[in-house]
């Protein structure tokens, strides 16, 4: 039987089918006094369905701070829930900030666990996840995430990432390109009616999806060797190609390869047609 004490409850909610809201996270949901979303509408038809009279905030990248003080007050005092639109709080959500607020001032910190699109996804990539990197959402200007890819992503790991629909064939496209075409898999839609989990290249899954909609979580495969975008100058290209300044893409590229500052102003500059850029 679970013992309820006073403290912040980070429950997870359904990605879709509502069948997977387990009895425990039913019960905090029930027995909170303060609820925190993101958004408090979808939250909002949870809580009623279990039968909740718990008062809902919202908890946005925009206010959390100030949120923070009320939902720490309910906490120390009963039982506050911490939960997302869908999934497991604290993923790619501003959710973090609070708990780590709550870590701070002794007050305590529950799982309810449950469902996360991360997690899922994983668990049907067929891809060997003993090392597993999650990347959340990656950078939307395409030199910034070709570079992010070739930092990430390699022979000896999975990377797992959160996409919007109307972006999923260009990152798609960018893995073909920079880590050699390997294996991935599109999970979209989880446990929605629509929902669809394909493998294939990333060349490929980019032609199938280049119309997709709905939520979106990419599994990325062990690469076969070394991403080739690690390379200096096809970073430095890729950022050219981006819009990217002189001195920011040195920068960058500096930070992710090692190649000397120096040596990345003047391939930048044969880049430029031999023309010197300063900034």
């Amino acid at each position: 039987m679970t013992a309820w004490h006073p403290g912040l409850y980070v429950v997870a909610t359904p990605l879709g089918n509502l069948g997977d809201l387990s009895p425990r996270a039913q019960d905090a949901l029930r027995l909170a006094s303060l609820i925190a979303a993101e958004d408090t509408r979808v939250t909002g038809r949870l809580a009623r369905a279990a039968g909740s009279t718990a008062r809902l905030v919202s908890l946005t990248e925009h206010n959390v701070r100030e949120r923070t003080p009320e939902v720490l007050e309910a906490a120390a005092a009963g039982i506050a829930v911490l939960a997302s639109d869908a999934g497991t709080p604290g993923v790619s959500d501003p959710g973090a900030r609070l708990v780590a607020a709550a870590h701070r001032a002794g007050v305590r910190v529950i799982p309810v666990p449950g469902p996360s699109a991360l997690a899922a996804a994983l668990s049907v990539s067929g891809f060997d996840a003993q090392v597993a990197v999650f990347a959340g959402f990656l950078p939307r200007k395409a030199g910034e995430r070709r570079a992010a890819l070739a930092r990430l992503a390699g022979p000896d790991r999975v990377v797992v990432c959160f996409e919007a629909p109307g972006r999923l064939a260009a990152l798609l496209r960018d893995a073909a390109d920079v880590l050699g075409d390997p294996e991935a898999v599109v999970a979209r839609e989880l446990t929605k009616i629509h929902e669809e989990v394909v493998r294939g290249r990333t060349s490929e899954l980019a032609d199938r999806f280049a119309a997709a909609r709905g939520e979106c979580t990419v599994v990325i495969g062990p690469t076969a060797e070394a991403p080739a975008a690690a390379d200096a100058q096809e970073l430095l290209g890729a950022f050219k190609r981006a819009g990217a300044r002189r001195g920011a893409a040195a920068a960058e590229v500096a930070r992710l390869t090692g190649a000397p500052r120096g040596e990345l102003y003047a391939a930048w500059d044969r880049l430029n047609g031999g023309a010197h850029e300063t900034g």
